[in-house]
C-alpha cells in the first residue's frame, strides 16, 4: 500500500484534495499535528467532496508519535532539497508499504529529519528560481509515479461507471 504523510498541514483546501486522491488511489493519509484547522471544516468537505467517507486516515499528535507508531517503514521525503529526482527511485514493489512525506506548504519538512534521512530524499524537477509546487499536486505527481512504477495496481484503467463505451454510445444518440 502506499502511504501519503502530512507534515502539519496549513491550508485546508490542499488537505481536501490530497484526501480526494488518496481514496481515488487505494492509499491511507496519515496527517502529523498539530495542524491550525480542523478535519471537520467546510474547506476540507467541499475539496474532497463525498469521497471522504471511505478515506483511510490516521491522525498524530506529533512527528514523535508518527514514528513510534510507524517503526521499520520505507519513508521518503519530498523536499527541494532533495538531489535526486522521484522518477529515479524504484517504487515497482507491490509487496512492502511506501511512505511519502509532505511538508508544510510555508516551511516543508524539518531539516534535522531531512539531515538523518538523505539517502530517501527526492524532488520534483523544476526551474531554478522556482522554490515549490503547491502540495496537493505533489502528492499527486509521487503518488501517481509509485502507481504507474506498479502498473496501477487495483485501479480502472478504463471508465467502469458509465460503462467502457460510453463515449460510442454517446456519440450515437
Amino acid at each position: 500500500m502506499i502511504h501519503i504523510v502530512l507534515y502539519r498541514p496549513e491550508k485546508p483546501l490542499n488537505t481536501g484534495n490530497i484526501m480526494r486522491t488518496c481514496v481515488a488511489t487505494k492509499s491511507k493519509l496519515h496527517i502529523i499535528g498539530p495542524i491550525s484547522f480542523s478535519l471537520d471544516e467546510k474547506a476540507i468537505k467541499r475539496a474532497g467532496l463525498d469521497y471522504i467517507e471511505d478515506l483511510k486516515m490516521q491522525y498524530y499528535e506529533n512527528i514523535d508519535e508518527f514514528y513510534h507508531l510507524n517503526k521499520n517503514v520505507n519513508i521518503y521525503y519530498v523536499t527541494r532539497y532533495g538531489s535526486k529526482a522521484y522518477s529515479n527511485f524504484d517504487f515497482s514493489n507491490k509487496i512492502n508499504d511506501i511512505y511519502f512525506m509532505f511538508g508544510r506548504e510555508s516551511s516543508g519538512i524539518p531539516h534535522d529529519i531531512l539531515l538523518k534521512n538523505q539517502d530517501h530524499l527526492l524532488r520534483i524537477p523544476m526551474v531554478s528560481n522556482c522554490r515549490s509546487l503547491n502540495l496537493s499536486n505533489c502528492v499527486a505527481i509521487i503518488l501517481y509515479e509509485a502507481l504507474r512504477q506498479q502498473n496501477f495496481l487495483d485501479l480502472a484503467t478504463q471508465e467502469e461507471i458509465k460503462g467502457e463505451d460510453f463515449l460510442i454510445n454517446e456519440a450515437k444518440k
